[in-house]
């Protein structure tokens, strides 16, 4: 048995953030059908090298076509959305109302069901019916501008960080709404917007803010709240991250790189006086390491129970033996391309463990199967393929 085996979840999102979150309650077991305009797919099957992120985004999905707009393709909605628990969609505020497909539409046919409405700025408010990206989430949440040398521009991730970030914050959303229904009996509506979880995340700073007035600086690979903490170029040419959070850390770091004095300075006691200091702490740090390849700090670092990691590249990722054991990245067969590497479920279930069963299938593979498990004909799924609606 699976995690979520028997939760029945229609994906009518697009591109990241409520497409991911579908993917993540199929990993654990949900049936998730992705539901996709006949004409205009998902732009994830395009996007990046080779279009293959979709052959992640879209595994353990079925694959149909339908288009909303029309009151055909309603009414087939409707008609999945009886048997569904979930669905998950980013249109903006007021597109489902406009397709006749309101909550309360959908609660006629399912008083059960949990809608999951993942837009950039939530339902309401002055910014509801803009356009939302991660992108703009990033720049909006404070991220951008604490992000970077300080003497350098805002600076954005090269990848979603803050749709990944919302679409674990959706598949929570959507267990925490199931687990409630077990009590009710009744669905109800999850409200999402991107902004808000990674906005979450940053950790502390409003209300900082709120009390002392400040506010975080760009301060480059350091920390505000402890040092050294950085990233330092090895005499191969390779790179490794160290962190002090901890005092002892701290300590066993200076006394590695052969500055034991610093330990016995005042103000190296705390993290906040340690940053005071960070240039000299920096510096010693950079000079041992900066003599030495990369195989020989980790192993002095590791002898010496101190914080280091390897700056890894995709490439490393790949090798690593800590993440093979894990099978963090994990081979999946599929039909056209053979085995694909790609990242396993996120984490392990002793008794329900999650699993790939298949990556992302082509557009529209399985419209015929989703319809006729409706009861429709095969004459039915033709007219409605010579209408345009699948």
């Amino acid at each position: 048995m699976k995690a979520l085996e028997g939760v029945r979840v229609l994906d009518l999102a697009t591109l990241f953030a409520g497409p991911m979150a579908a993917m993540l309650l199929g990993d654990f077991g949900a049936e998730v059908v992705k539901v996709e305009h006949p004409v205009k797919p998902d732009p994830s099957r395009g996007h990046g090298p080779g279009g293959l992120w979709w052959k992640v985004l879209g595994r353990n999905k079925r694959a149909m076509t339908l288009d909303l707009s029309t009151a055909e393709g309603q009414r087939v909605l409707l008609a999945l959305a009886r048997d569904a628990d979930v669905v998950i969609e980013n249109f903006r505020p007021g597109t489902l109302e406009r397709w006749n497909l309101s909550y309360d539409r959908l609660r006629e046919a399912n008083p059960r069901l949990v809608l999951a409405r993942v837009t950039g700025f939530g339902q309401f408010g002055p910014y509801a019916r803009r356009p939302g990206f991660g992108t703009l989430a990033e720049a909006m949440s404070g991220f951008a501008a604490m992000t970077g040398e300080p003497d350098g521009p805002p600076t954005l991730p090269p990848f979603g960080l803050a749709d990944g970030i919302c679409a674990l914050a959706t598949a929570y959303a959507v267990m925490a709404a199931l687990h409630a229904r077990e009590g009710t009996g009744a669905g109800q509506v999850v409200d999402m917007s991107i902004i808000e979880p990674i906005l979450t995340v940053l950790g502390a700073q409003p209300t900082i803010y709120d009390r002392l007035g400040v506010v975080p600086p760009r301060t480059g690979n350091r920390s505000v709240n402890n040092a050294p903490r950085n990233t330092y170029r090895c005499a191969d040419g390779t790179w490794v991250a160290v962190s002090t959070s901890a005092q002892n850390i701290a300590e066993r770091v200076m006394r590695l790189v052969g500055r034991p004095e610093y330990v016995q300075e005042p103000w190296f006691a705390t993290g906040a006086g340690r940053v005071e200091h960070a240039d000299e702490l920096d510096q010693a740090v950079a000079a041992w390491v900066g003599a030495r390849t990369r195989e020989e700090v980790l192993d002095a670092f590791e002898r010496a129970q101190a914080a280091v990691a390897p700056i890894y590249d995709v490439r490393d990722v790949m090798s690593d033996p800590q993440l093979a054991a894990l099978d963090a990245v994990t081979t999946v067969e599929d039909p056209g391309l053979g085995p694909l590497r790609m990242q396993n479920v996120m984490f392990r279930l002793s008794a329900t463990p999650g699993e790939i069963r298949w990556p992302g299938r082509p557009h529209g593979a399985d419209t015929a199967a989703v319809l006729a498990e409706l009861g429709l004909s095969d004459a039915d799924v033709a007219a409605l393929r010579d209408k345009g609606v699948v």
